[in-house]
């Protein structure tokens, strides 16, 4: 029975992708013009639909309002008790339906038809009450449900959900959304986090940098090293605080491999000159992507080559950002 489940798994999702294909393939002037009109609205685009349309509506409403279309779901029964009033001049509706004959929907069409809305209806029938009355039609139609009875909405709905996400992403590109837009509607959990932290959030300052003057004693700077406990030492200048190299474990390790004594050692002597560094305004994640590029597990933090800050790995996991 195994290999049967896996053949009828295989054939859903094969029907479900050749369903998205029918779609793309059939798009036409009214996408576009319903890209323009939202594009131009003043208002929101308001999702509708009932029963299995009415989840995939509000995945869409989500999308849309998550990358810079502002948007949200109205259910069209309760519209119909007072929701309207949700809905105002200016605003788009996008009212989704299979059939294209919603009971609930075209209820409410008098009274939308009554407002200075567009109304855009995505349906798989252009002749449909619904495809009639709207300002724009979108057909959504495939050929076959992955449902083997063809009763449950499968591809139907696979297929309107994937337009959904088309509208919202060619949307976003002709808005310029950036990452930085995004992030602002993403403030929670670990996108937020990554999206919005700035080096200079999460870096170690002040008492807690690990530094030490040049020509400092190698004695000396290990106990610094070891104090601090980020696995570096950044050595500077005294006097003007310029970054001049940096001293690490792993350069540690290596010198054993070459000296046996270190008494008259200083950190100049055996620091690394011109190392890598990021500035504070940089993203975090833009600092995990420099270390993974140069394999190094830390980074000193630099504003006109003098040293502010400094951060490990371990910060950037503490913080969640990796």
């Amino acid at each position: 029975m195994k290999n049967q489940y896996l053949s009828w798994a295989n054939t859903a999702l094969h029907t479900e992708a050749e369903a998205i294909k029918e779609i793309a393939e059939h798009l036409d002037d009214n996408f576009t013009q319903a890209i323009d009109i939202i594009l131009n609205s003043t208002g929101r685009v308001i999702v509708m639909g009932m029963g299995k349309s009415g989840h995939i509506g509000r995945k869409i409403a989500a999308t849309l309002a998550s990358t810079g279309t502002p948007a949200f779901f109205v259910h069209p029964a309760e519209a119909a008790h007072g929701d309207l009033g949700m809905i105002v001049d200016g605003d788009v509706v996008l009212a989704l339906s299979n059939s294209g004959e919603s009971d609930e929907i075209l209820a409410i069409m008098p009274a939308l038809k009554r407002r200075a809305i567009t109304l855009i209806c995505i349906t798989s029938k252009p002749l449909s009450n619904m495809a009639k009355h709207a300002d724009i039609h979108i057909q959504a139609a495939v050929s076959h449900e992955a449902c083997p009875l063809g009763l449950a909405p499968t591809s139907s709905t696979t297929a309107v959900l994937a337009l959904g996400d088309a509208l919202a992403i060619v949307l976003l590109q002709a808005r310029r959304f950036t990452p930085n837009d995004f992030a602002m509607s993403h403030p929670a959990g670990s996108l937020g986090r990554r999206l919005l932290l700035t080096v200079g959030d999460i870096m170690h300052t002040n008492n807690d940098l690990p530094a030490v003057a040049e020509h400092t004693p190698l004695k000396h700077a290990l106990i610094t090293m070891s104090e601090k406990g980020l696995g570096m030492l950044a050595v500077v200048d005294e006097v003007s605080g310029s970054l001049k190299g940096i001293l690490t474990d792993g350069d540690i390790r290596r010198l054993f491999q070459t000296h046996d004594y270190f008494a008259h050692l200083t950190v100049n002597d055996v620091m690394k000159p011109h190392p890598t560094t990021i500035s504070p305004d940089k993203l975090a994640s833009e600092a995990v992507k420099l270390m993974h590029e140069k394999r190094i597990s830390g980074l000193l933090v630099c504003e006109n080559n003098t040293l502010v800050g400094a951060l490990n790995m371990h910060d950037l996991l503490k913080a969640r950002v990796v």
